[in-house]
């Protein structure tokens, strides 16, 4: 089984940025599609973005986007989460997940699809 970590979580104001990164192990990651999901307190968690393995295709909540950018580097084996405009209801812990893809260009915004996922990494957004 595949192991990822993420980092760069933390606290910023309103309308600011934080940069989200994810680092695998244990598989072929440049075959893996990747994914971010949240999940606030008391809620499920849900969908915020996705990438597939070759980077050339990419899937996005409407809640994030033009404000998120997922991106990887299949020769690091690291997947970004660029996080621009923030709100307050972004607050959430969020999550990195991987799953094998069946073609270079699948993406997927369901989280069955995905067999990994990280630890996750506290966001928090004040006001």
């Amino acid at each position: 089984q595949g192991r990822l970590v993420e980092s760069g979580g933390g606290l910023v104001q309103a309308g600011g940025s934080l940069r989200l990164s994810c680092a695998a192990s244990g598989r072929t990651f440049s075959s893996y599609a990747m994914g971010w999901f949240r999940q606030a307190l008391g809620k499920e968690r849900e969908f915020v973005t996705a990438i597939s393995w070759s980077g050339f295709r990419t899937k996005y909540a409407d809640s994030v986007k033009g404000r998120f950018t997922i991106s990887r580097d299949n020769a690091k084996n690291m997947v970004y989460l660029q996080m621009n405009s923030l709100k307050p209801e972004d607050t959430a812990v969020y999550y990195c997940a991987g799953g094998g893809a069946i073609s270079s260009s699948a993406v997927y915004s369901t989280q069955d699809e995905y067999t990994d996922w990280g630890q996750g990494t506290q966001v928090t957004v004040s006001s």
